[in-house]
């Protein structure tokens, strides 16, 4: 349900990355010890966007060349990085784990449904005992932050395409969204960033396989726009109905087509081709064992699908306090509600 394909990254740049992303945890937790956490946890949902390792299981298993946008919120918010949930789950972390898993033809994968029910089993069975009293327990829930990447791969490769699955007959694009927000809601969470679906026109694996002028397919970009439009009245409305919750959007949408189209505003020179070799004309995940570009701090793409370290810096950390990319509050002012 939560993609095609998985990325294979050369094993030549994984070592290097390895070393990127300890030494960004050991940043967080020196941070930890100086300042303290600005919230008590990050919990992550996503598909491969956000996966550090789920599907592995393991610490690596991103489909990119470094950090994702939960290890650069994390960083942002003092905390280490969340680790993937499937390979720490008994070792009691209460700063947050990660729950995304990347879309796999060939092994298992998680599907924002079970993520959502791994959440409540972590809090029923898990997190709880770690708590002096249920009071404290559920003080940290609500302070707690949860970041959700809804319908990436859902949405372009299974609510609209009927021609291969009846999602879009069994669920409107608004209850599918409060289908996976409710239940964490219904748990204690009561912070919640929710990341619009990305410019899929204009990544390498659609805008390579169709006929257009300009840089990207603009006809994919409406299909996903709709869903962008109708994601803001419906956090509005759970955010007024729902007591002590504050739902706020993430407009990855216009941030990454903004930073597709203009790259050089964000220290770009890259926004078409991806830096690692892949098949079928850049339009796949990376081939193994292949140098990828030295570069990969210049490139929008890392492959045919994910963008690079840098981007997910650029999403993550470019307007932490704008409510132009984060509204109706920024991130900064959630920490404080």
């Amino acid at each position: 349900m939560l993609g095609t394909m998985r990325n294979h990254l050369p094993m030549v740049s994984t070592f290097p990355a390895f070393l990127l992303l300890v030494i960004h945890l050991q940043i967080g937790v020196v941070c930890l010890s100086s300042s303290g956490p600005l919230a008590p946890a990050l919990y992550d949902f996503a598909d491969s966007l956000f996966e550090s390792g789920n599907n592995n299981p393991g610490c690596h298993g991103r489909f990119t060349n470094g950090r994702t946008v939960p290890d650069v919120l994390a960083e942002l918010l003092v905390l280490p990085n969340p680790p993937p949930y499937l390979s720490f789950r008994t070792s009691g972390v209460i700063t947050g784990v990660n729950f995304a898993s990347g879309g796999n033809f060939v092994g298992k994968c998680l599907t924002l449904d079970d993520q959502v029910r791994l959440f409540e089993s972590a809090a029923l069975n898990d997190l709880q005992r770690l708590f002096k009293s249920s009071d404290e327990f559920s003080s940290y829930l609500a302070k707690s932050i949860l970041a959700l990447s809804i319908g990436n791969n859902d949405n372009i490769l299974n609510y609209l395409n009927p021609t291969f699955y009846n999602t879009s007959k069994t669920y409107k694009t608004q209850p599918l969204a409060k289908l996976l927000l409710l239940p964490l809601y219904n748990r204690g969470a009561r912070k919640f960033i929710a990341f619009e679906i990305r410019p899929m026109g204009c990544i390498p694996a659609i805008s390579r396989k169709s006929k257009h002028d300009g840089v990207c397919d603009e006809g994919s970009n409406f299909l996903v726009s709709y869903s962008s439009q109708v994601l803001q009245p419906m956090l509005e409305n759970m955010t007024s109905s729902l007591a002590g919750s504050m739902f706020i959007i993430g407009r990855a949408n216009s941030l990454g087509y903004d930073a597709i189209i203009n790259p050089s505003i964000y220290g770009l020179t890259n926004s078409r081709n991806p830096c690692c070799t892949t098949c079928v004309n850049g339009t796949l995940p990376c081939v193994p064992l292949l140098t990828p570009c030295p570069n990969a701090d210049k490139h929008f793409f890392w492959d045919g699908y994910h963008p690079t370290d840098v981007v997910s810096s650029i999403r993550a950390s470019r307007c932490f306090n704008d409510t132009k990319v984060y509204s109706p509050v920024s991130i900064q002012d959630l920490i404080q509600i």
